[in-house]
């Protein structure tokens, strides 16, 4: 791990602790497709569509998560999609993006725990 990525993780971990610990399931639900966006399914193709299949490998399969920036997320999910949930959850839009990138691999991971994602992703 480079002195980048640990500063970054840093910065995610620090930015994690400011949050209400009760919105973040919401957010990671809003993001995971719990609202009948297409589901883990769908933010797995977006990622690996925008190149990031290495990184998603790595939190279904078995090992190390590799990790994302908030930056590289926030263009697959879309400068909108963010704002909007940063809005309704009353957060700022990078502390937003910065909790994303370092929730999300260990959330897929977790749901994907045979190494596959479930059917009803």
């Amino acid at each position: 791990m480079g002195i980048l990525d640990m500063l970054t993780s840093v910065m995610a971990a620090r930015a994690a602790k400011e949050l209400d610990p009760a919105v973040i399931p919401a957010i990671l639900g809003e993001v995971l497709g719990s609202d009948g966006a297409g589901g883990l399914s769908a933010i797995v193709a977006k990622l690996q569509q925008a190149g990031l299949g290495d990184q998603v490998k790595s939190w279904i399969g078995n090992g190390t998560n590799l990790p994302i920036s908030a930056h590289q997320l926030q263009e697959v999910l879309g400068n909108d999609v963010v704002k909007q949930l940063a809005t309704r959850f009353g957060i700022p839009v990078d502390q937003l993006s910065t909790v994303l990138a370092l929730l999300l691999p260990d959330a897929v991971d977790k749901a994907s725990p045979d190494g596959t994602l479930p059917h009803h992703a």
